[in-house]
Order: structure tokens, then sequence, then C-alpha cells
């Protein structure tokens, strides 16, 4: 069940505060809504030290999205962030090449 995930905002609650506000800057409010109650469903397994990026909705490995996916790129003041979303609804988040993500204390 997707509620067995956790929320991003409680791993990595700088990251959401700096996608909610890219979001915004590029009209993207709805997107920016929606950030708030991401959850971490799988990490990147690609085992590129750069990358951090994971995803926010179980999907097969390997398959496209197809119909009513669209990447949104933002333009962070580091590394790189792009969306990719899928009829209005955020897959998955690609982080890279930027600072090592911490995370927080995940709440039960």
């Amino acid at each position: 069940m997707e509620q067995d995930y956790p929320l991003v905002r409680d791993v990595f609650p700088d990251l959401v505060a700096e996608l909610i506000t890219l979001l915004e800057n590029e009209g993207e409010r709805e997107l920016a809504i929606c950030a708030w109650d991401l959850r971490l469903v799988d990490e990147c397994r690609c085992g590129d030290g750069s990358c951090q990026s994971f995803q926010t909705a179980a999907h097969p490995q390997g398959q496209p999205y197809g119909a009513g996916h669209r990447c949104v790129p933002l333009l962070p003041s580091r590394g790189m962030l792009c969306l990719d979303v899928v009829d209005g609804r955020v897959m998955y988040v690609e982080v890279l090449d930027r600072p090592l993500m911490h995370r927080q204390r995940e709440r039960p």
C-alpha cells in the first residue's frame, strides 16, 4: 500500500521545500501542491555516485511511461532536478550532481 512508503518530506525535508519553490517558480502550481505528499517508493540503483534519484510511485524498471508522460526540468542553484510526471502525478525525481542528501529520521 502506498501509505507504507515514507513521505519524502519526512526523509528529505529540504529537498521537498526546494521542489515546491522551484515548481511554483516554473508556474507548476498543481505539482508544487502535490510535492508535499510525495512518497519515497524506491531509490535508484544505478550505482552512479552523483545520482540520488528516486521513484515516488511504482513503475516497472526499464519500461516507458507512455501516454500522458512529460518531463519537468527544474532550475536549482546546484546540480540537476528533473521530474517525470504522468497525467499530473510525479512518478520519479531525478537528483543529479548535488551534495549528498542526508536522511532525516523517518516518522513511524
